[in-house]
């Protein structure tokens, strides 16, 4: 009883660590726009962490700024003023109509200097400010996303090294040719064909349609030292998308064990590995690289039908899998972090309605044809993209359970 207590308990730690941590992420990304927004002095309404009720709130009285703690620890904003434009399209149809009758009465009165000036005190507002200072802004929250992620990273490779394949166990063979050229029982894999391996999709990479047979050059940590081996395949390679990685531990002969689940795995573990400090560095940024790219690859794949939509997972689906790689360690709490911050900096990035890259886009239009497109028809594009986004996030946690 006492067991299954603490199991329970360390479960609900593990989740509240890895709702935590979202939190944290999501709340450095809107920080990077309420910076960037007060540097080029844009005027904000609401600095929110969280969604929902409010449980905290302070307003600034100097800046008029609202700051809440809210109750749905699941996100957070900055707002904006005027950041739909929706007052301004409104301001400018109402006027249209007799624009230059209204200019040419207003001009010898005294309300005009009293417009002027309320559109003076404007000038902070979101639409009003160049279409420069505006993306400047919405990039500033993934930029920050990103920081955040390699500076993760940076720590968690110089305290305990990269995470890297380790075999622990060879197929056995009746061909003398591929025992010779085989690896050992401990063998860390540090480089495949003379490049760096920061994922296992890099060794798919490099012996992707080779043939039984072929050697492949690897340089492995074995027995404290780095070793160069050559390694004969032992079957063709043809890798169908990212997660299909069977193919290529077949082929370089990874042996495969069962356990008391009843499944087979292959005998394969991970295992931190030190490199010199400057090559630390270097494949600290290199590895947020290769996370970026990777959300293009499952992007592409996604598109191109090579994996199905229930390969994906949404938010239940990542505070899940995030809890169960916490409750394994701080090493893992900081890798997942920063695998997390780099994922959340590419994903707004991506010009999908609703989305940082898509009030880009708009911004960017703008710019080229000096007038917005519609503010209402951008608004509504947006909304229509938060309900489908919303709706997808939902759709593949469902898939989830019932696939």
């Amino acid at each position: 009883m006492g067991n299954n207590l603490l199991n329970v308990w360390a479960t609900v730690g593990s989740v509240a660590l890895a709702v935590l941590m979202l939190l944290v992420m999501i709340t450095v990304h809107e920080f990077g726009h309420y910076v960037a927004g007060k540097i080029l002095r844009f005027k904000i309404d609401e600095f929110s962490i969280g969604f929902g009720p409010a449980l905290f709130k302070h307003r600034n009285k100097k800046s008029g700024e609202l700051f809440a703690l809210r109750l749905i620890p699941l996100g957070g904003y900055c707002a904006f003023a005027g950041e739909d434009g929706l007052e301004e399209d409104k301001k400018k149809q109402e006027a249209e109509p007799f624009g230059e009758l209204k200019e040419e009465a207003a001009a010898p009165q005294e309300p005009v200097a009293a417009e002027e000036k309320k559109e003076e005190d404007k000038s902070g507002y979101f639409t009003r400010k160049k279409p420069w200072q505006r993306i400047i802004v919405l990039l500033a929250g993934a930029f920050m996303n990103y920081v955040l992620a390699v500076l993760l990273i940076i720590t968690c490779f110089f305290a305990y090294g990269q995470t890297m394949n380790k075999i622990t166990g060879i197929a056995p063979t009746e061909n003398s040719a591929e025992l010779t050229y085989s690896f050992q029982e401990g063998d860390i894999l540090l480089k495949v064909a003379g490049r760096n391996i920061y994922m296992a999709t890099d060794i798919a990479s490099a012996i992707n349609y080779k043939k039984a047979g072929d050697m492949v050059e690897f340089l492995v940590g074995r027995d404290g030292k780095e070793e160069k081996i050559s390694i004969m395949l032992r079957e063709d390679v043809v890798v169908k998308n990212s997660s299909a990685m069977s193919t290529v531990w077949k082929a370089l002969g990874v042996g495969i064990e069962e356990r008391e689940d009843g499944k087979k795995y292959f005998m394969l573990t991970d295992e931190a590995y030190r490199f010199g400090f400057f090559e630390t560095l270097g494949r600290s940024f290199a590895y947020s690289g290769k996370i970026a790219g990777s959300i293009f690859r499952v992007l592409g794949e996604l598109l191109t039908g090579k994996i199905g939509i229930s390969s994906l997972g949404g938010p239940v689906t990542t505070i899940t899998t995030t809890s169960k790689i916490v409750s394994m360690g701080f090493r893992y709490f900081l890798e997942i972090a920063g695998f997390i911050g780099v994922n959340l900096a590419v994903f707004n990035l991506l010009p999908i309605p609703a989305l940082d890259g898509s009030k880009v886009v708009f911004t960017l239009i703008e710019w080229v044809r000096g007038k917005p497109i519609s503010r209402k028809v951008e608004a509504i594009i947006h909304g229509v993209g938060f309900i489908l986004l919303l709706g997808f996030a939902v759709l593949v946690d469902i898939l989830q359970f019932v696939l």
